[in-house]
C-alpha cells in the first residue's frame, strides 16, 4: 500500500468516527427549534469547554497560526493574547445573557437585542451582519481543510475534492443534529486535536534540531528580526505597533459576540457552568504554543513550503514520519476546521431563519427546522466554491471577517447595560460602523496608524449610538430596565415589528 493510501484511510477512519458521534449526539436533543438551536439548554461544563475552545480555534490555528510564525515571526502572539483578554467578558455577559435568554426564549443574539430594540429592520441587519461575517470564515476552515488534504495525500485528493469531503461529513451531522451534535463532536476533536498538537509540536524541533531551546538559538543567530516584536508585516517589513495592538483589540473584542459563539450562552445547564467555562478556557488555549513552536520550526527547515499556510504540512511530508503518524496529524488539523465549520454552518442557519424570517414569515417548528436544514446546504455551498475561487490566506480571512463583528458590540452591551440606548441610536450607529469598516477595508491605506478597521468602525458605531439615542425619545423604563436590571416586565418585549 503506497504512503497517501495509508494517510488517506486513517483520515477516513477519522470523518467516520466524527459522523458516528455526531449522528448519535443528535438523537440526545428534542425535534423542537429549541432542542436543534439550543440543545435544550442543557450542555454541561465538559461539552461547553470544549464547544467554547474547539469552536475558537480552528483551521486558522493549525495552519494559519504557524504560517504566521514562519514568515512573520512574533506577530503570531496576537493569537495568544486576545484569547484570553477575548473571553473574560463572557465571565459576566454570558450568564446574564443566558438568564434573559431563558425569561424570554430567545436561542439567538439577534433576539436579545432586538428584544430590546424592537425593529424589523434590526433583525434583518443582525442577520445580514451575521452571514456577512461567517462566509469568509467558513472559507477559512475549507480552505484549511483542502490545503491539507491536498497537501499530506501529494496531490492525490485535490484542494476542491479534499474540502468537499471534509465538509460532507459536517453537513451530514449538523443536518441531522443541530447543535447536539456539533457539541458532542466538538468534545472529540478537541480531545484528538490537543493530543496531536502536543505531540507533533515537541517531536519535531526535537527530530529537527535537538530541542526548542537549541531551535530558537538558531533563530536569533540566524534571523533575529523574527523574534522581536510586534514581528513583520505581509511584506517582510517590521509590522507597526497599530496595527499588532489593534489586531489583538479587534479580535479580542469580536471574539464572544461571534453569533455562534455567545449562542451558546443559551445552550448551558447553569450560569456556573457558564462561568467554569471562562475560567478554564485559556487551558485550552495552550494548545497554541506547540503549533506555533512548528511554524517557528520552518523558519530554518531547508526547503521552503509553497505558502506559509503550507508550512505544517510541508514539515510533516519531508520529515520522514510514518505514514500513519502523518495521516494522524491530517486528521488532527480537519478536527480544527470541522470544529469551527460545523458550528458556523449551523449557527449561519439559524440565524438566517429565526432573526431574518420568523420575524416575517408564521412558521411551526417543523417548518423552521427544514428551513434552518436547507441554508445548512445553501450557505455550505456558496462558502465552498467561494473557497475554492477565492483563495486567501487564512489569518487574512480571519482578520476580515472580525472587522464585521466588532461592529456587533455596541448594540450588545447597550441592549444589556445601558438605558438610555434607543432603538434609532441602534441602528444609526450600526450602519455607520459597517460603512467605516468596509471603507478602511478597501483603502487600508487611509487607516490612521494602520489600525485595524474593525476598531475604527467601533469608534464610529459607539459615537453615532451615543449621540443619538440622547437625541431621540428614550425607551419606556420598564422595558429597559427588564435587560439592564433584569427586573419584572410588566409585558413580554414588543414584537419586532414595534419601532421606538
Amino acid at each position: 500500500m503506497e504512503r497517501w493510501q495509508v494517510v488517506t484511510g486513517t483520515v477516513f477512519a477519522y470523518l467516520l468516527a466524527t459522523l458516528a458521534i455526531g449522528l448519535l449526539a443528535g438523537r440526545r436533543s428534542s425535534q423542537s427549534v429549541a432542542g436543534y438551536v439550543a440543545a435544550d439548554r442543557q450542555f454541561g461544563l465538559l461539552a461547553m469547554y470544549f464547544i467554547t475552545g474547539a469552536t475558537v480555534f480552528s483551521a486558522f490555528a493549525f495552519l494559519g497560526g504557524p504560517g504566521w510564525a514562519y514568515s512573520r515571526g512574533v506577530a503570531v502572539m496576537y493569537i495568544l493574547a486576545y484569547g484570553v483578554l477575548g473571553i473574560a467578558p463572557w465571565y459576566f455577559t454570558g450568564p446574564k445573557a443566558g438568564r434573559i435568554g431563558r425569561r424570554f426564549g430567545f436561542v439567538t443574539q439577534a433576539q436579545l437585542v432586538v428584544g430590546r430594540f424592537p425593529s424589523r429592520a434590526l433583525s434583518i441587519l443582525l442577520a445580514t451582519i451575521s452571514a456577512a461575517a461567517f462566509v469568509p470564515y467558513i472559507m477559512l476552515q475549507m480552505s484549511g481543510a483542502g490545503i491539507v488534504f491536498s497537501a499530506v495525500t501529494e496531490g492525490h485528493v485535490p484542494f476542491w475534492l479534499g474540502a468537499a469531503l471534509a465538509y460532507a461529513v459536517v453537513l451530514i451531522y449538523v443536518l441531522i443534529g443541530g447543535v447536539s451534535a456539533v457539541g458532542w463532536t466538538n468534545v472529540f476533536q478537541g480531545i484528538f486535536m490537543l493530543a496531536v498538537a502536543w505531540i507533533l509540536g515537541l517531536y519535531i524541533p526535537g527530530k529537527l534540531y535537538g530541542g526548542v531551546g537549541p531551535m530558537f538559538e538558531r533563530i536569533a543567530e540566524t534571523r533575529p528580526e523574527l523574534l522581536l516584536l510586534p514581528g513583520l508585516d505581509a511584506d517582510g517589513t517590521p509590522w507597526s505597533w497599530g496595527a499588532y495592538s489593534s489586531a489583538i483589540l479587534s479580535s479580542a473584542l469580536g471574539l464572544i459576540l461571534w453569533p455562534h459563539l455567545f449562542m451558546k450562552s443559551f445552550t448551558a445547564r447553569d450560569e456556573e457552568t457558564l462561568r467554569r467555562t471562562v475560567v478554564l478556557f485559556p487551558t485550552f488555549q495552550l494548545f497554541l504554543v506547540p503549533i506555533i513552536i512548528i511554524g517557528f520550526a520552518g523558519v530554518l527547515y531547508p526547503s521552503p513550503p509553497p505558502s506559509p499556510d503550507f508550512i505544517v504540512p510541508h514539515i510533516i511530508l519531508s520529515a520522514g514520519l510514518p505514514a500513519l503518524i502523518v495521516g494522524i496529524f491530517c486528521a488532527g488539523a480537519l478536527s480544527a476546521s470541522m470544529s469551527t465549520g460545523d458550528a458556523l454552518l449551523h449557527a449561519a442557519a439559524s440565524i438566517a431563519i429565526e432573526d431574518g424570517v420568523a420575524p416575517f414569515v408564521a412558521l411551526d417548528d417543523r417548518r423552521r427546522r427544514f428551513l434552518m436544514r436547507l441554508l445548512v446546504v445553501l450557505i455550505g455551498g456558496m462558502a465552498y466554491y467561494l473557497a475554492i475561487i477565492q483563495q486567501k490566506t487564512l489569518v487574512w480571512l480571519l482578520l476580515t471577517a472580525y472587522g464585521l463583528i466588532d461592529q456587533l458590540a455596541p448594540p450588545v452591551y447597550a441592549a444589556l447595560y445601558w438605558r438610555r440606548a434607543t432603538t434609532p441610536g441602534v441602528l444609526a450607529g450600526l450602519a455607520a460602523g459597517i460603512v467605516t469598516n468596509i471603507f478602511f477595508l478597501v483603502r487600508a491605506d487611509l487607516r490612521p496608524f494602520e489600525i485595524h478597521e474593525g476598531i475604527l468602525g467601533v469608534v464610529v458605531n459607539t459615537g453615532v449610538l451615543i449621540v443619538v439615542s440622547l437625541l431621540t425619545r428614550p425607551q419606556d423604563p420598564a422595558h429597559a430596565a427588564s435587560f439592564v436590571d433584569e427586573a419584572e416586565a410588566p409585558r413580554t418585549p414588543e414584537p419586532v415589528g414595534a419601532v421606538r
